[in-house]
């Protein structure tokens, strides 16, 4: 998670929502990576999930990337979580949750949804999720305003 708060700071420093993710390899090595570039390249898609699943199955040569494990700042989103699921990640880990737009458990749930026809990942919430959660608050607080109203 370290790695994945590291790829966040880079994310804030470019003006990007503060996301950052790792995907480790079977052996427990970093073989993906990314941060929110949504806005830089501009591409929609552009989540720090999405660039390391990327990165992670051009690095395996294969998009179905068995015996990783995603680490990422945030609780990943619809779109990201329909991505873990394509490319059959068996773990998630994730340090902040997600109550507007969270697809892991606190708005949705779809990596636990039995009506797809995917293996279910193992889902780890909270860790270091304090220190996620102030990355993003103190981001959108320079953004808005210590008082602006949320929404």
């Amino acid at each position: 998670m370290l790695l994945a708060l590291a790829a966040a700071r880079e994310a804030a420093a470019a003006g990007e929502i503060p996301v950052g993710a790792v995907i480790l390899g079977p052996a427990g090595d970093v073989i993906g990576a990314g941060r929110n570039a949504r806005e830089a390249v501009p591409d929609p898609t552009a989540h720090a999930e999405v660039l390391a699943i990327r990165e992670a199955a051009a690095a395996l040569g294969d998009r179905i990337l068995d015996g990783c494990t995603l680490v990422v700042t945030l609780e990943p989103c619809a779109m990201c979580a329909g991505t873990i699921l394509a490319a059959r990640l068996p773990r998630v880990v994730f340090g902040a949750w997600d109550e507007k737009a969270g697809a892991v458990g606190s708005v949705y749930d779809l990596l636990r949804d039995g009506r797809l026809p995917h293996p279910v990942p193992e889902v780890v919430a909270g860790v270091r999720e304090e220190a996620c959660a102030a990355l993003l608050r103190e981001f959108f607080e320079q953004r808005r305003g210590p008082h602006a109203e949320r929404g």
